[in-house]
């Protein structure tokens, strides 16, 4: 069967979640640790005396993240390397015998899922350290804020403070910049990081599959919501090998011996991916192309626009956003409150989808932290 990127984009919602999960901890541990005591005169010298109770407690949420991310970064690229096999052997099951047969012959899987495990985990060490700094900054500068707004007669203690904490629980921890220099919050950046290795799994496994099978051309699909950097290879034929650019090439036909045909090729697969094509997000599959018996399938028109994918992914951060407020929120008020927008962002999305016939992807929208 065809391949893509959506193949195994569960698996890096699931390692998402572990870190966006653990994001919620720490903004009620901060939340519990200023509520406490919050009325006593001594409240800012309490503060910071358990500033070291405070950065233990959030050392050891990081290790379990961190242990536990590890391990989910490897299960998921083993099993996107898996789904992608399969995805190969399916799709050759109407074959001959042989190429069949040479498609299910075992493939050196560990050496390819441990060296995309070890690119990810090494993109997202930095990650740890950002989450400690973040945190521990956010905390003395709610105390900082508490401590002077009522001497300057603006605001009480809690409502300053609760004003400093619903900044933090707003934006989340951020600062994560990516090779293209694009800022990103934590969760996105995780996902976006994880993405790009499972698609990268799925795909290599299927190619590697093609190979072995003895087919060096994949054709692309036509998408909804493509974005411009894919567009220009949509129901483009490709080589897994080989040079790059556009030609004509002369190949032998899938199924009548002796016959050749001139195929045209928009490029390599190696060549289309560095342009963008089967990116994170990506909504485009691969698959095989038998010369003399695959056809390039008809234009299809879209159900929506890119930029109402992207208005999509604008809503699912703010129903994030207004989640980690209310997991932030210091009284029954607030809390209410913002469960409020996060039902009213709901509704938004649930009238985009309708309108425009989009998939709805609710684990999108959760943060999985726990109170």
């Amino acid at each position: 069967m065809p391949v893509s990127p959506a193949l195994a984009e569960d698996l890096a919602a699931a390692v998402a979640d572990l870190y966006e999960a653990a994001e919620g901890t720490l903004i009620d541990r901060i939340r519990q640790a200023l509520a406490k005591d919050i009325d006593s005169p001594a409240w800012v010298e309490l503060k910071l005396a358990a500033l070291g109770n405070l950065q233990a407690a959030i050392d050891e949420v990081i290790a379990a993240l961190q242990l536990d991310a590890n391990g989910a970064i490897h299960e998921a690229l083993a099993e996107a390397y898996e789904r992608g096999q399969q995805a190969a052997v399916a799709e050759l099951g109407a074959l001959g015998v042989g190429q069949t047969a040479a498609a299910a012959v075992a493939l050196p899987t560990a050496p390819v899922v441990d060296r995309l495990a070890a690119a990810v985990i090494n993109d997202t060490g930095p990650v740890y350290l950002r989450i400690l700094r973040t945190t521990m900054d956010t905390y003395r500068d709610v105390i900082a804020r508490a401590a002077a707004a009522p001497a300057l007669g603006a605001q009480t203690r809690r409502q300053a403070a609760q004003a400093a904490l619903d900044a933090f629980a707003g934006r989340g921890v951020t600062g994560f910049i990516d090779k293209a220099g694009r800022s990103w919050e934590l969760r996105s950046y995780i996902e976006m990081a994880t993405r790009s290795a499972v698609g990268r799994a799925t795909i290599e496994a299927h190619s590697d599959r093609l190979g072995a099978a003895g087919i060096d051309l994949v054709i692309v699909s036509q998408a909804p919501e493509e974005c411009p950097l894919c567009r220009p290879w949509e129901r483009k034929v490709l080589t897994r090998t080989g040079d790059m650019g556009a030609r004509d090439i002369e190949v032998e036909h899938a199924t009548e011996d002796g016959e050749t045909i001139t195929v045209h090729v928009a490029g390599s697969l190696d060549e289309a991916r560095g342009a963008g094509l089967l990116h994170p997000n990506c909504r485009h599959n691969i698959s095989a192309y038998l010369p003399g018996v695959s056809r390039v399938p008809a234009a299809q028109p879209s159900r929506g626009t890119y930029e109402d994918t992207q208005k999509q992914r604008y809503l699912e951060r703010q129903i994030r956003k207004w989640k980690r407020l209310e997991t932030a929120a210091m009284d029954d008020a607030r809390r209410t409150a913002a469960r409020a927008r996060v039902r009213a962002y709901q509704g938004r999305v649930r009238e985009l989808v309708a309108e425009n016939g989009l998939p709805r992807k609710s684990h999108r929208e959760q943060i999985n932290s726990a109170r």
